[in-house]
């Protein structure tokens, strides 16, 4: 009376374990882009703007006529 004991297959578990994470991942992608989305061109211009504050044209203060730091012919 010998009593076989069969070894159970996880190949379908496995299978079934694969594919609820794919459709995590994609379910995780999906909900992302619509709560991220693509909101298009922004509607404000990227102007280039100098990196010198007075020389912008969105200054307060009129620029320098010598806007030198350095201390030297007409710079002081």
């Amino acid at each position: 009376m010998d009593t076989q004991v069969q070894k159970k297959s996880f190949a379908v578990t496995t299978w079934i374990v694969i594919i609820l994470l794919a459709l995590f991942i994609l379910f995780k992608g999906a909900l992302s882009f619509l709560v991220v989305g693509d909101m298009g061109q922004p509607d404000w211009a990227f102007r280039p703007v100098p990196d010198v504050p007075g020389e912008s044209p969105y200054a307060i203060y009129e620029p320098l006529p010598f806007p030198q730091h350095v201390k030297g012919a007409e710079g002081e």
